[in-house]
């Protein structure tokens, strides 16, 4: 089971609501979301993990989840991970595997296909959900709602991703792509319908820069499809890539997967 889509939301969507809080069903239905996901996170760690025997240390597993929600839409450096919260590091491999296993979280791999360049081999790290992912991220007196949703927004496209390949059968793997100098892109979507390079950001403007992960890929793969995913409200089209306000984009994501032709300009 995926969590709710745009599409299936329709005109409840609200990208603001989602950002704190997700898409699970109950995040857009109960009058607290915000307990709701709390009640959610504890559930899960009482009854999937203690009671199924997971492991027997709930306690360095509640540390694990806190300090693996940093590395939320970043590369995984699981030692890095294991420090952060005082345990072995063969026990937060075992920890991310458990997540896995109960589909609550996913490991996204780098995409290596042809490479004409030495890229970077360990996977992105995501929990399925923004709404979960916000609910065990820390927040103290020294963070900003902007800390966490950056990484919100890659979430809640990525949930897209998954769910609209999954209900549509349209047969996508799903990668991220970055080279060894630190270019990146944060989603490549392979399949038989094409190649798709999507960089998501939160900011409201775009400056030329945070087009060159883009740039550098369609210089690798042509034939790509590239698009730039932002807090903004102008659609752009610039050197073959759509630039699309992120409200556009969730709609225009089932079309887009379809492999429709032409910009998104266009749609």
């Amino acid at each position: 089971m995926h969590p709710l889509t745009a599409t299936e939301l329709r005109n409840d969507h609200d990208l603001r609501h989602s950002l704190k809080y997700g898409q699970l069903p109950c995040a857009y239905t109960e009058s607290d979301p915000k307990k709701y996901l709390a009640s959610y996170v504890e559930t899960y760690l009482d009854e999937e993990v203690r009671q199924e025997g997971l492991t027997r240390n709930l306690g360095a597993f509640s540390r694990f989840l806190e300090a693996a929600s940093f590395s939320q839409g970043s590369v995984l450096n699981i030692s890095s991970v294991a420090r952060e919260c005082a345990i072995e590091r063969k026990v937060a491999e075992n920890y991310f595997m458990i997540l896995e296993d109960l589909l609550i979280a996913h490991r996204i791999p780098v995409f290596t296909k042809k490479a004409k360049r030495r890229m970077a081999s360990h996977p992105k790290f995501y929990f399925f959900d923004a709404g979960v992912y916000r609910a065990i991220r820390p927040m103290g007196p020294l963070d900003t709602p902007e800390d966490a949703e950056g990484a919100a927004l890659e979430t809640l496209v990525l949930q897209e991703f998954l769910a609209i390949n999954s209900a549509l059968d349209l047969g996508y793997n799903i990668y991220y792509w970055r080279t060894s100098n630190n270019v990146e892109v944060d989603f490549v979507l392979y399949g038989e319908k094409g190649i798709l390079a999507i960089e998501v950001k939160r900011t409201g403007r775009v400056i030329k820069p945070m087009l060159n992960g883009l740039k550098a890929f369609l210089r690798d793969y042509p034939m790509g499809r590239a698009y730039f995913v932002y807090g903004g409200k102008r659609r752009m089209y610039e050197d073959n890539i759509d630039i699309l306000p992120a409200t556009d984009f969730f709609r225009m994501i089932p079309s887009i997967l379809k492999g429709s032709s032409g910009s998104a300009l266009e749609m």
